[in-house]
């Protein structure tokens, strides 16, 4: 066979020593005797790309759920009291798996091009079967333990459909030439017409993909919503450790509007702020106190929680890559904080007219009332202006109401057909909340926060939805915001869609007819190379 024009031996024995392990040129005369593509090698091909799609969709997953990944760190470190920032991990390990299925892919398609069998090494094969299993175990134990984030890569196409047609569009059109360089070469005429036909349906349903394609960014300029308030998760919980008073001053730097954290109560009953059922993530407790470093937080008394370092591990851990840039005066500060009083927050709080959200943990105590009644007493007794409290907890919430009607009752759940009393402000993961959910609650003045948002794509798309608030440990980030990260008229996004459409066809067809062009060419010289060799082997018989 001919070789084909703009391929050197060199460069397709480079590219069979990587691919197939074999460091020559394959010959024409070889691949008569055998040395050439089977049905095996297109299958194991085939599998080469599933596996690749497959990965690249992992890739698209784990790049969502990093907005979730903290909640994850924390649950690791539940399990097995050891801190690591996983993200890392798993963004290292799926982008190496990605480059290797790449450069696989990549080979094959310039083997093909250059005429070469497609001959995998066994080494290759042994590891697309471990790469597959891998990606398949990291998607079941994401459905199994973590099943909300599908709901979440929902969101996400609203954010990235238009952008991934486009993408899923140009990747289609460029493996356009290595299938019109193989249907030219073949003579199975079957097979030829099968890989066409899917082509043809694969790339048409592409094409009207974006009548489906829905984005609550796909709007006018002046139809855009207000920019949803930040509410501080834990205060500022990448710039300070969290729960903390200097976590609320950071807070109040980046423009938060409420400080949204978690109060327990003390054993001699003094309401303060922690997250955690027990002390060992966010203090130093184990170095305190090492025999009831297990104890739940209520068993301490105040004297003693006050004993604690409450920002050290902030340090030590570093639980945001932003620990890295904090300045020597905020490291210094941070190794000064101590476990707050709810007495002592409210106070700041009123100072610099931030408000306070909070959830009363752990709802299950048997002393649950009595950790009301005492939440309650320290704000009565706060002087902080009732407006400027967020009640979140559902226990006891009718005398709440009655002592302190003043204070912003905010629901965690939606909103109920016969509801007796409207809600006025619901409290609720960004997944349980559709995009026209979201509207119809605005359209009814009903204030709704989501909560976990740190990445500004899901800003962005809840911003354009009209979600009056969110949660936020990255309000450093969201802050500097403007805008949405787009925002697109429909009219615009039509004329994207047709032009890349357009644009995708006319590459396919001149890809197919330079082509074909080329293998007319060829023609003649295979015929000219297999009529000489004809005659030598006659004159070798003779």
């Amino acid at each position: 066979m001919a070789e084909p024009p703009g391929c050197c031996h060199s460069c397709a024995a480079c590219l069979l020593c990587l691919y197939s392990c074999r460091c020559r040129w394959i010959t024409a005369k070889e691949k008569k005797k055998g040395l050439r593509t089977t049905k095996c090698d297109c299958s194991w091909f085939l599998f080469l790309f599933c596996v690749f799609i497959f990965t690249l969709v992992w890739l698209y997953f784990a790049i969502i759920i990093l907005n979730d990944f903290h909640n994850f760190n924390e649950f690791i470190f539940k399990q097995r009291k050891v801190w690591l920032d996983w993200s890392l991990v798993l963004l290292i390990a799926t982008a190496g798996m990605i480059t290797y299925l790449s450069v696989l892919l990549v080979l094959a398609l310039c083997l093909q091009l250059c005429g070469q069998p497609l001959k995998l090494h066994w080494m290759h094969k042994s590891l697309l079967m471990l790469t597959a299993l891998v990606v398949a175990a990291a998607f079941t134990g994401l459905g199994i333990k973590w099943a909300e984030e599908w709901r979440s890569a929902r969101i996400s196409l609203q954010a990235t459909g238009p952008f991934l047609h486009i993408g899923i569009v140009g990747g289609m059109t460029l493996l356009a030439w290595p299938l019109a360089s193989f249907v030219y070469r073949t003579r199975n005429t079957g097979l030829k017409v099968f890989l066409l036909l899917v082509y043809c349906v694969v790339m048409i349903m592409l094409y009207l993909v974006p009548l489906g394609i829905t984005s609550p960014c796909i709007m006018e300029e002046n139809q855009l919503p207000p920019k949803p308030a930040l509410i501080g998760h834990r205060g500022a919980p990448m710039l300070a450790p969290e729960n903390t008073l200097m976590s609320l001053h950071k807070a109040v730097d980046c423009d938060v509007q409420v400080f949204e954290t978690d109060v327990m109560v003390s054993a001699d009953g003094v309401p303060f702020l922690m997250h955690d059922e027990q002390l060992t993530r966010t203090t130093n407790v184990q170095a305190v106190f090492p025999e009831r470093a297990a104890l739940n937080s209520t068993a301490f008394n105040w004297t003693d929680l006050q004993q604690l370092d409450a920002g050290s591990w902030f340090l030590e851990r570093r639980p945001f890559l932003t620990v890295q840039s904090l300045s020597a005066d905020d490291r210094y500060q941070a190794t000064k904080q101590r476990i707050p009083s709810l007495k002592q927050v409210l106070e700041a709080a009123k100072q610099s007219t931030i408000s306070i959200m909070f959830d009363l943990r752990p709802e299950n105590h048997s002393d649950y009332q009595s950790f009301v009644n005492a939440t309650l007493e320290v704000i009565l007794q706060s002087g902080i202006p009732q407006q400027q409290v967020l009640w979140l907890p559902d226990g006891f919430r009718e005398q709440v109401k009655q002592q302190a009607p003043g204070v912003q009752q905010v629901y965690g759940r939606k909103r109920l057909q016969n509801e007796e009393e409207p809600l006025l402000h619901v409290n609720l993961p960004y997944q349980d909340m559709t995009s026209e959910e979201i509207r119809q609650y605005r359209q009814d003045n009903v204030s709704v926060n989501l909560y976990v948002v740190n990445q500004p794509w899901l800003f962005s798309v809840l911003w354009c939805s009209g979600v009056s608030s969110v949660t936020t440990n990255a309000c450093q980030v969201l802050k500097e915001m403007k805008r949405p990260i787009w925002l697109l008229p429909s009219s615009t996004y039509l004329m994207i869609w047709i032009v890349v459409d357009c644009t995708s066809f006319l590459a396919i067809l001149w890809a197919f007819l330079l082509l074909k062009k080329c293998s007319q060419r060829r023609q003649p010289a295979e015929s000219e190379t297999d009529v000489l060799l004809t005659k030598i082997n006659s004159l070798m018989q003779e």
